[in-house]
């Protein structure tokens, strides 16, 4: 947390509020959240910069600057970016805050401090060993198809394997598997035809329903506003342990895949 949904969420907020905001300061309050290539120093390199644009990769916001360059925060599992008015206090646990000239700021908060905020070169591949977006063009069946050939990992692991789907974590590949009615265990690569493509409109239908919900609230995360999710409240079988499977009424297992708690029915996901 936060998975792609938040993410995104987060990203729209953000381009709303701060394309066209000059950034006039910065502060570091926490050395290792705040990244800058070998030989430039972070606070100095952005003050001055002019935001154009904020977009979603996976799991990282993106933020477009006039120099060429990017900034690019991964928020891991309890980090928020938050754009606040000069009036309101800091968010708590606050260690990156970019001022910007009309007064608001961009805050980067973490409690645990997994979070990095990088400044990226033009052109500099930090994404190269990401997979498809499993919104976009290219997560074609035959793509996903060609993800899942000959693979025995376990269905569950491989959609959270981020080299070969991006964005997909925990919540929404149980919501996923639910939805198409795949036991998590069963091996990727046995996955075929019919049953492949139900777990593949699946994947997209669950992340836009999340998306248009503003995602997830489980624990810490809040979008750029600093206002929770509702996904859920929709939730099938996520953190539903012994409650009834909306579709058949068994109770919800749990079981642990490649180390993370996994959800599932074991009537409908056979």
């Amino acid at each position: 947390m936060p998975e792609l949904p938040e993410v995104e969420t987060i990203a729209r907020g953000l381009r709303r509020a701060l394309v066209g905001a000059e950034i006039v300061a910065v502060e570091v309050r926490k050395a290792k959240m705040a990244q800058a290539p070998s030989g430039l120093d972070f606070v100095r390199e952005l003050r001055g910069e002019r935001i154009l644009g904020v977009d979603r990769r996976a799991k990282y916001v993106t933020i477009a600057l006039a120099s060429g360059r990017s900034l690019v925060t991964s928020l891991r599992m309890t980090g928020r970016l938050v754009v606040q008015r000069p009036e309101q206090p800091d968010f708590p646990a606050t260690y990156v805050v970019l001022a910007l000239a009309d007064g608001r700021r961009l805050a980067f908060a973490d409690v645990r401090t997994f979070g990095r905020m990088r400044l990226i070169e033009p052109n500099e591949p930090w994404d190269a060993d990401l997979g498809p977006e499993p919104l976009g063009r290219a997560f074609t069946g035959e793509r996903f198809g060609a993800i899942l050939a000959k693979r025995r990992t376990p269905i569950k692991a491989l959609l959270l394997d981020q080299r070969r789907v991006a964005g997909i974590g925990n919540i929404y590949a149980c919501e996923s598997l639910w939805l198409a009615g795949i036991r998590p265990s069963r091996p990727a690569g046995s996955l075929r035809g019919p049953a492949r493509e139900r777990l593949r409109r699946s994947i997209i239908d669950v992340l836009e329903r999340a998306i248009e919900m503003r995602g997830t609230t489980v624990d810490d995360y809040v979008d750029a506003e600093g206002l929770k999710g509702a996904f859920q409240n929709a939730l099938a079988v996520y953190g539903r342990l012994g409650e009834g499977c909306p579709r058949c009424g068994s109770p919800i297992r749990r079981t642990v895949i490649a180390g993370r708690g996994t959800w599932w029915c074991g009537q409908c996901q056979r």
